[in-house]
């Protein structure tokens, strides 16, 4: 990672190009312009072998790869309006715990509901939910326009009042 500034306050967006890492960075701009903060964008990448390999192909890179998908992301995103001070950070590692890490000492920490894979209708995927319970700063999560519970646990649906 890049040296850091202490007295900047700084917002990390975990981003693995979904479109909930999209919205999370959408959101972490938002922030960060309204507290005077920087962004890490960070994408995590971990080669897990699977199927008998222990090895990359010849001439394959995750960290290019991974790079690659990030910086596509963030121009998909921002275009050429970036957010001033937006730094892209690839690390290897599982998701969950180098957002942990990377956040420590963070403004805040920006995720999307569910990113890539996961099951379908769940309202928090594995890595929102474990940065969720884990890290040191404060979280937030971001879900898809219009995904809501049956009801809040802290309200009586309409029908059940009456």
């Amino acid at each position: 990672m890049t040296e850091t500034q202490p007295d900047v306050p700084r917002i990390v967006v975990g981003v693995d190009g979904s479109e909930p890492s999209k919205r999370a960075l959408r959101w972490a701009a938002r922030i960060a312009a309204s507290e005077g903060a920087r962004i890490d964008a960070v994408a995590a990448w971990d080669f897990t072998p699977a199927f008998g390999w222990n090895a990359l192909p010849m001439g394959y890179s995750p960290q290019l790869d991974i790079e690659k998908s990030l910086t596509d992301t963030v121009d998909e995103v921002f275009g050429t309006d970036r957010p001033k001070d937006l730094r892209l950070i690839t690390l290897e590692g599982r998701a969950p715990q180098v957002l942990i890490t990377a956040s420590k000492g963070a403004l805040m920490l920006v995720v999307g509901s569910r990113g890539h894979g996961g099951f379908m209708g769940l309202l928090l995927g594995s890595v929102s939910s474990a940065v969720a319970e884990h890290a040191t700063c404060p979280v937030l999560v971001v879900h898809e326009p219009g995904t809501t519970t049956e009801h809040s646990s802290t309200e009586t649906p309409k029908e059940a009042r009456s």
